[in-house]
């Protein structure tokens, strides 16, 4: 079973306003085995709706539609359900009396037009908003010769969430044969979206009931599974087969397998090993460690560190050699490696990080252009240092700098 989630009205398609109803209808559609196939947004324009509606329900089973039940001129779903599928749309007295009644509980005055609430599509079940004025409609159609389930409900999140579970749901558990959704997320450090599906896609393209999705971001990949099957064990094995066969093949990149972030895994790993971390940062500017200490019980495992943008201060705080910066400049190999063992000696920890570099958009030379970076990773056993040149503007270098350090630590630890 596929659907499609229609969001109404014109204020979202403006910078101001966002439809969010359709994040929540999801999860509660996928809790049922249903696979969400489309979302769309329109204007209040009844031809668009109509068109809008009748596409839904041409390419999905079931057909979720968010707002324009209200009493203005614009709120023109019913109308433009009942144009889209033919069908005929009628004033229900008993809906009206009930309004009436509302508006005197609340002590305001209904006026005239607020009665097109009341208006219902022919076989459409009335579901019951107590928490508004707008009530939802439930339609369970044959639409070209196929089952079709309609919902409309109101575009107001505190009165669509309600009714969507109190109405919605309990009548989809009854349409609809038992399935379940099974999902796995895995995360992969410092590997482009083309080079890991170049590499993943001969394994995925195998496993047809199970939907992969390849999100990038910035120093990584998400790699999002999904499967639906009548028993939650056989979408979970499915899930679960695929998703060792791609971390066997990406190997090390691979740093999460249930959704985790890069710092909680850091953190994890420093936990397990009984170790601790410290950092010196110059031109990521606290990132690494702002980043750490998002993570709930981080200075279990993190003590802290430096922001040591100026030549004093990497003397100062982590102990680097003021010769050394002179004679190799303070973005340099030799610097990034005092920085990761003067500040894990000073902070006496297990692991230290030290990070130099030209993040821009000025600073930079012929020979150390903006985005070249040097990261260090020390312990009492090696100190390592790597060289990067990252594109892009500062707030990109930044954080790709950081994505690095971070990786480099879990390497270690692992």
């Amino acid at each position: 079973m596929n659907s499609e989630i229609i969001a109404i009205g014109s204020e979202l398609l403006t910078p101001w306003r966002q439809d969010t109803n359709s994040l929540y209808i999801t999860e509660r559609l996928n809790q049922l085995g249903v696979s969400v196939a489309f979302k769309t947004v329109v204007g209040d324009r009844l031809k668009h709706l109509a068109d809008a509606i009748r596409n839904a329900v041409g390419r999905t089973d079931i057909v979720v539609i968010t707002g324009g039940l209200g009493p203005t001129e614009d709120d023109l779903t019913r109308e433009a359900t009942a144009e889209a599928l033919g069908i005929g749309l009628k004033r229900n007295p008993d809906l009206i009396a009930q309004l009436y009644a509302r508006a005197a509980a609340w002590r305001i005055t209904m006026t005239r037009n607020n009665e097109k609430q009341a208006d219902v599509l022919d076989g459409a079940v009335v579901l019951d908003n107590p928490r508004g004025s707008a009530p939802g409609q439930w339609l369970d159609i044959v639409y070209g010769k196929h089952r079709k389930l309609l919902m409309l409900l109101p575009g107001v999140p505190s009165e669509m969430k309600p009714m969507f579970d109190e109405e919605c749901m309990p009548l989809l558990r009854e349409a609809l044969p038992r399935r379940f959704i099974a999902t796995r997320v895995l995360k992969a450090a410092l590997i482009g979206e083309s080079a890991a599906d170049a590499r993943i896609a001969p394994i995925y393209t195998q496993y047809t009931d199970v939907e992969t999705t390849i999100l990038a971001h910035l120093g990584d990949i998400q790699l999002n599974l999904l499967c639906s099957k009548p028993a939650i064990e056989l979408a979970q094995a499915r899930v679960d087969s695929l998703a060792g066969k791609i971390e066997e093949e990406l190997e090390d990149h691979i740093y999460s397998s249930q959704g985790e972030t890069l710092e909680q895994i850091v953190l994890y790993y420093l936990e397990m090993r009984g170790a601790t971390l410290s950092v010196a940062e110059s031109c990521t500017g606290g990132l690494i460690a702002e980043r750490l200490t998002r993570v709930s019980g981080s200075s279990r495992a993190f003590a802290g560190g430096a922001v040591v943008y100026s030549n004093e201060l990497k003397t100062e705080f982590a102990g680097v050699d003021p010769k050394l910066i002179e004679r190799h400049g303070a973005v340099s190999r030799e610097v990034a490696s005092a920085l990761a063992q003067g500040i894990r000696e000073r902070c006496d920890t297990t692991v230290g990080v030290g990070v130099t570099g030209v993040a821009g958009p000025g600073g930079g030379t012929e020979e150390k252009p903006v985005g070249l970076v040097y990261l260090s990773v020390s312990d009492r056993d090696e100190t390592e240092v790597v060289e990067r040149r990252f594109g892009g503007d500062r707030e990109r270098i930044r954080q790709l700098a950081s994505q690095t350090a971070l990786d480099m630590v879990r390497r270690r630890l692992m």
